[in-house]
């Protein structure tokens, strides 16, 4: 199966003028992960979305490519 655009982080930070390594050193997490977030190759876990969305001051739904409820949880890739 093709990876899923399932988040808007990578749109968020270049809408905020942020990097990668802005977010991993807010976050505490390794450069890597949060590339991995980016670029849709796996997903933060809820915690995870919950504090990146701290960070950036937006609301989770921003985060989201579509709204929560058309988000079909079990095609997710961890």
């Amino acid at each position: 199966m093709d990876r899923e655009l399932i988040n808007r982080i990578k749109v968020v930070l270049a809408e905020k003028n942020l990097t990668n390594k802005w977010l991993a050193e807010k976050l505490n997490k390794d450069q890597g992960t949060v590339s991995k977030w980016v670029t849709n190759t796996s997903q933060p876990d809820l915690k995870t979305l919950i504090q990146i969305a701290q960070c950036l001051d937006v609301g989770i739904q921003d985060l989201l490519r579509e709204p929560v409820q058309n988000i079909n949880v079990n095609s997710i890739k961890q």
